[in-house]
């Protein structure tokens, strides 16, 4: 028997039956999947034959249709218009079918019910069985991006075990590990600390060695310990100035007070700085602990001072040591030093958007550890 036959009910009647071959079989489930409209013709007629297979009417009610059928078509010729009377015997005929009709079609429905239930229960298992493979992916997702944290985790230098004790910002002096923070971030009176850490951008840890410094202008120069270290991808984007900023000059400052870098402004308000050092400015700057050793700079890029320290809870007065006693330190160094401070700012005409960008790279956390 091929399953392309259109007569249905032989199809059915075979089927359950169970007078089909395998291969029937197969052929059969291929098209009632690939043809939605078969398919629910289908299953109407096999449940109609298992409503009135017991009961041996089935074939009755077949021959009965195709009675009708049959006088339906001979009433009708083809090309030609008719009228057709209805004898009382086709009522009767036809009162049989539209009882049967309603009796089949509630048995059908109960019949269907069942199927109906397990169809809506697949769709959940299937549901359920996706949302789990979703969640394995994403399970899947996160042990991947955990082993990535953790390898790239194994790449930086990670900091000592002990507690930090101190922290402050420093800044770059040239782009391969030299830079520069105030000295009492790294020494206060109980002495030098243990170790010392830069922290950039990214969360690295760099430890970090102490060069030289100046006590009374609170000035420390370190260097990164690591070999080939650089800060950025290319050279310093500011520069020094030499001679001490005009009062009134608008300035700003890049720091840490806490674990993200923090930006702040304001403008010179005195030449001098606490109790008249001519080595500071006196600033109108809001500022916060951990920004000692931010560099202070203007509108042009250029570093004007290095953050000290702020005046009382009731003042707003921040002071910053220049950036000439960060020079004169440079020069007192040895000649094998050869820290060469960058000539021009790169950053200039930039707006304060993309200044604050390019300054990131070359401005961290300097953290002070002590066993």
């Amino acid at each position: 028997m091929s399953v392309n036959n259109t007569n249905i009910w032989e199809l059915a009647e075979a089927y359950l039956a169970g007078s089909m071959s395998k291969e029937e079989q197969v052929a059969l489930h291929q098209r009632l999947n690939a043809d939605a409209a078969f398919a629910r013709e289908f299953q109407e007629i096999s449940n109609l034959i298992r409503s009135v297979s017991d009961s041996g009417k089935h074939k009755r009610f077949r021959s009965m249709l195709h009675n009708v059928h049959q006088s339906q078509t001979a009433a009708v010729p083809a090309k030609k218009a008719r009228h057709i009377i209805l004898t009382p015997e086709f009522w009767r005929t036809t009162s049989i079918a539209a009882g049967v009709a309603i009796l089949t079609s509630t048995l059908t429905f109960w019949s269907l019910k069942p199927s109906l239930n397990k169809t809506e229960k697949r769709y959940n298992t299937i549901s359920r069985e996706v949302t789990g493979l979703k969640i394995a992916q994403a399970k899947q997702l996160e042990k991947q991006k955990q082993l990535e944290i953790d390898l790239d985790k194994s790449k930086k230098p990670a900091p000592p075990p002990s507690d930090v004790k101190k922290t402050g910002t420093g800044f770059a002096l040239t782009n391969n590990g030299y830079f520069v923070t105030a000295y009492h971030v790294i020494h206060d009176e109980n002495g030098y600390g243990d170790s010392v850490y830069i922290q950039n951008r990214e969360g690295q840890y760099f430890k970090a060695s102490l060069v030289t410094f100046n006590a009374e202008s609170d000035v420390a120069i370190m260097k990164v310990d690591k070999a080939g270290f650089r800060f950025g991808k290319s050279e310093l984007p500011f520069t020094f100035t030499g001679l001490k900023a005009d009062l009134g000059t608008h300035i700003f400052t890049l720091g840490y007070p806490a674990d993200e870098i923090a930006y702040s402004e304001g403008y010179i308000s005195g030449r001098n700085g606490f109790e008249g050092n001519i080595m500071q400015y006196t600033l109108e700057l809001p500022v916060g602990h951990g920004q000692s050793g931010s560099p202070l700079l203007d509108g042009k890029g250029n570093v004007v001072g290095l953050l000290t320290a702020k005046g009382a809870e009731n003042e707003v007065k921040t002071y910053a040591v220049s950036a000439k006693a960060i020079t004169d330190l440079l020069h007192k160094l040895p000649d094998e030093k050869n820290i060469k401070l960058p000539k021009a700012s790169k950053i200039g005409r930039m707006p304060r958007e993309q200044q604050i960008d390019k300054l990131e790279a070359y401005t961290f956390a300097v953290k002070v550890y002590k066993k």
